[in-house]
């Protein structure tokens, strides 16, 4: 063998590092698109692999695919939305997509009274002294420079209003259902005043206000809006099993949730997340993915009441397995946005 063959050779250890590249790439690009498969399943059967499955397996299968299955559905590579053609124009510029919310059962109370403050909507407790439902609608257009925050402030119409003082040293945050900085960059300083009334705000553990909660705020109101055009919003809670805050007779909600439609032209999506309130820091929110019948069956509420009956069972019986996708070149956005404030 001449010296100019033998060179030509590769030797046996850069054969076997190439072998052990290629094995390596394989199993990662494996675990990669088999956590992303995983991830796409509805909660229930989540729950039922994570307790039949090692766990080493499925938290393996969790860890590279919220991630990863986060940007792929942020792309549209992956995931399905909850998309239906109807025969409505979209109600540009009103707060409310389908008709107020209506009570229908329990757990919903049978005390609730709608506030009205202009860009948003208040379905007020007494008895609960929280709202249960509030409603408002984001248009894509940023008009307003963020403002400094207002003061949390008692609301002389709402019944039996909560005082600043309940909420102190309870371990709890004043969580907003309807968000400042939504209705502050869209409609000025003085909506914004209106969302710091304490008739739109509840008892939230700091773990979901400063995390998911803030997440979904932010996804809504900078990238779905920016993506879909306006965008309408239901929000709202579940009460809990007679806990209150220490020092009042304030109920702390067990669960919280949220309904966001969006129209281009005849097609309607949309998406329904369902929240406990001990959610931990960091939850990817595309686990809490919920259809809106069972939306309606845990809150007793009819939530898009105004949707001929025929409608209202096409949307609302179909579950999406992905958060909405956003545009290219949110999807860094997107990423960050993942990190729960803790101040």
């Amino acid at each position: 063998m001449t010296a100019k063959a033998r060179r030509k050779r590769p030797s046996k250890g850069r054969s076997l590092a190439r072998i052990c590249a290629a094995v390596f790439l394989f199993a990662f690009v494996s675990w990669l698109i088999g956590g992303v498969w995983f991830v796409h399943h509805p909660r229930k059967w989540l729950e039922e692999r994570r307790a039949a499955w090692p766990a080493f397996v499925t938290e393996a299968l969790l860890w590279i695919g919220n991630p990863a299955g986060d940007v792929t559905d942020g792309i549209g590579l992956t995931g399905e939305d909850a998309v239906v053609t109807l025969p409505r124009k979209a109600p540009s510029g009103e707060v409310l997509f389908a008709g107020v919310p209506v009570r229908v059962r329990e757990p919903a109370p049978d005390d609730i009274k709608v506030l009205d403050r202009g860009e948003f909507l208040v379905g007020w407790s007494p008895r609960l002294r929280h709202p249960v439902w509030c409603a408002y609608h984001v248009p894509p257009e940023v008009r307003f420079e963020t403002a400094p925050r207002p003061a949390f402030r008692k609301d002389g119409e709402a019944e039996s209003s909560p005082v600043t003082t309940d909420f102190a040293r309870t371990g709890f945050d004043r969580g907003h259902m309807v968000p400042n900085y939504a209705i502050a960059s869209r409609f000025g300083p003085e909506a914004q005043a209106k969302t710091f009334l304490l008739s739109n705000v509840t008892a939230q553990s700091p773990a979901l206000n400063r995390g998911i909660w803030r997440e979904f705020e932010h996804r809504i109101s900078d990238l779905w809006t920016a993506r879909w055009g306006e965008i309408w919003v239901i929000v709202g809670c579940v009460h809990g099993a007679g806990e209150t805050l220490s020092g009042s007779d304030i109920d702390v909600p067990s669960m919280f949730w949220q309904l966001v439609v969006a129209q281009n032209g005849g097609e309607v999506r949309a998406l329904a997340v369902v929240i406990e309130q001990d959610v931990p820091w960091k939850a990817w929110p595309a686990r809490y993915i919920a259809s809106i019948d069972e939306l309606e069956e845990m809150t007793g509420l009819d939530l898009l009441s105004a949707l001929p009956d025929g409608e209202e069972a096409a949307l609302e019986a179909k579950t999406p397995s992905r958060l909405w996708p956003v545009r290219i070149t949110d999807i860094a956005r997107q990423l960050k946005n993942h990190v729960p404030a803790r101040d």
